[in-house]
């Protein structure tokens, strides 16, 4: 069955098959952020476990699918370069775009400023997608069969994260049909990024090893700098280190299977 996929998915145009597979992360993000029509609601704990679970994902990631391509392909030198472009790119955008993170309290600083508060929150989890829906189209480029696995393994800690976008939206409006279309909105900002490594390798003449490089960079970054200095000290220490485990066997096993 995944034999047919990888098959069917070779086939066609390049531009058109890392769409296809940036569209698995983008609708389990919407998947993700369906439950608020059920009244679901998500708990501090709950969110920090599913980013732990995240970060064990994209930590294996960006070594198995992104680095060790890149270094299998090229010299170490343009792999360096291109990871630290890749960080200092997700640090400009963390600099320049304006965003927030944590918890939003119901109704604090009035309506006007609760909402503010709400699509900062948004934009934070939209910079969080861009590398990972680089990583998804860069590996896509290297091998179809990594690219599915890849795109499954964030498509699955997606699912959380598109609960977490609407949420905070949901408490300031009270409008469920706004939450779930900010919700869905930042997995298509995560497709829409998957094209980046493709405009990048067809027409600016990058190569595929700086580009695998540069994705990993930008996720690691992420990792570092945005999800575990966010999640830790919230009195779920324990199962945050669970799930970060949890998510970086998920990637390991999806990583056998698929590739």
């Amino acid at each position: 069955m995944i034999g047919n996929v990888i098959e069917f998915l070779m086939r066609i145009p390049l531009l058109l098959r890392v769409l296809i597979i940036g569209l698995i992360p983008a609708s389990l993000t919407a998947l993700g952020t369906a439950p608020i029509f059920l009244g679901v609601r998500l708990g501090r704990k709950s969110l920090d476990v599913g980013m732990g679970f995240a970060s064990g994902v994209m930590l294996v990631a960006s070594f198995t699918s992104l680095l060790i391509p890149a270094i299998e392909r090229s010299d170490v030198k343009t792999v360096i370069i291109g990871f630290i472009i890749g960080v200092v790119t997700i640090k400009a955008l963390d600099v320049i775009i304006p965003h927030e993170h944590g918890s939003i309290a119901s109704g604090e600083g009035g309506l006007a400023i609760g909402l503010r508060r709400a699509q900062l929150m948004a934009l934070a989890m939209i910079i969080h997608n861009i590398p990972e829906g680089m990583a998804v189209g860069a590996t896509t480029i290297y091998s179809v069969a990594d690219g599915l696995t890849i795109a499954f393994a964030i498509g699955l800690q997606d699912i959380p994260e598109g609960l977490a976008v609407a949420i905070p939206i949901l408490m300031i409006t009270g409008n469920i049909g706004t939450s779930f279309i900010m919700g869905a909105l930042s997995g298509l900002a995560e497709a829409l990024a998957t094209m980046l490594p493709v405009l990048m390798v067809t027409y600016a003449q990058m190569t595929l090893p700086f580009v695998l490089s540069l994705a990993s960079g930008a996720m690691i970054y992420v990792v570092i700098h945005e999800i575990i200095p966010e999640i830790y000290g919230h009195e779920y220490d324990e199962l945050i280190t669970l799930g970060f485990f949890a998510g970086f066997l998920t990637m390991l096993v999806l990583d056998n299977l698929i590739g």
